[in-house]
């Protein structure tokens, strides 16, 4: 691809480039070009806030369908899979049970399928302007987090209704939250990008979050997997953050040691894989969509 000239106009302001800069394609394996994106943050701002008014507008019940959505969910679980099927809930009530899942896992599930739509549906965008195409998942994934803290206020008075006291574990509630944007930032930059190159997979990506619901314990405690496969079954990084965010609001239940560990593992490869296969898209995605 032969470099391009762009004038600075185009830059935001104070982003320390030069009056122009020349666009080439990355020359290096792990040229990831990150002091880029954070030059253009705003504009990540602007794609995040645009996709929240997007969501709600024209809507009868507005930011309620946050919580509508995980309750009804939740509801359903606790009658078929509590009260009939009578699955363990590791000492927990089953509406505290569900809902500590549903919250963390609402928020992936529509992170990542906004991930996967968002290059296509900013091809406009991206055949007329030059920036960073990562801030398109990574806004995606960014816009999903004003969803989930409106959910998440919802979770935790939940916990205080049935006398969960807030403990010191709380603190870890940061880090299992990380854990979920990086898994959906990574699965998402692989899902983008390959949704450029095949339009079908934005009508695989809806069985992919139904199948990896499955495998994650959202309906059932990962206790139930025995304990010399804990390690394959953290290998789902939302295995990690589930169970994570479980014992973080209530104390139940053992730290998620080995299965934090092996599902950390997970997101970084996850993680850098996506955005070194999203960088070699990066330059013909415009062509592309």
């Amino acid at each position: 691809m032969a470099s391009v000239t762009q004038s600075s106009a185009a830059l935001p302001p104070h982003s320390g480039f030069s009056d122009t800069i020349r666009i080439e394609p990355s020359r290096g394996l792990l040229e990831l070009r990150l002091r880029e994106v954070w030059a253009y943050r705003e504009l990540l701002y602007f794609f995040a806030w645009r996709d929240v008014k997007i969501r709600y507008k024209q809507t009868a019940i507005g930011v309620l369908w946050v919580v509508l959505q995980p309750l009804l969910s939740m509801g359903v679980f606790t009658i078929f899979f509590g009260r009939l099927a009578k699955l363990p809930s590791d000492g927990l009530p089953y509406p505290v049970f569900y809902f500590a899942a549903l919250v963390p896992w609402t928020y992936f599930a529509s992170a990542l399928q906004n991930a996967t739509n968002v290059v296509v549906e900013n091809q406009r965008v991206i055949t007329k302007v030059y920036f960073p195409r990562l801030i398109l998942p990574l806004s995606s994934v960014v816009s999903g987090l004003v969803d989930f803290s409106i959910a998440f206020i919802v979770l935790v008075l939940m916990t205080l209704g049935f006398r969960f006291t807030p403990a010191v574990a709380m603190l870890w509630l940061l880090v299992f939250l990380l854990l979920a944007i990086a898994t959906a930032l990574g699965i998402g930059l692989w899902l983008s990008a390959l949704n450029a190159l095949y339009r079908d997979v934005r009508y695989v990506t809806p069985f992919l979050v139904q199948f990896w619901m499955l495998i994650s314990p959202v309906a059932y405690p990962s206790s139930l997997v025995p304990a010399k496969w804990q390690w394959l079954y953290g290998l789902n990084p939302m295995a990690g953050v589930i169970e994570g965010f479980r014992w973080a609001l209530t104390g139940h239940g053992q730290s998620p040691g080995a299965l934090l560990l092996a599902s950390a593992g997970a997101v970084l490869l996850l993680l850098l894989g996506g955005l070194l296969f999203f960088q070699r898209m990066e330059g013909t995605v415009a062509d592309l969509v």
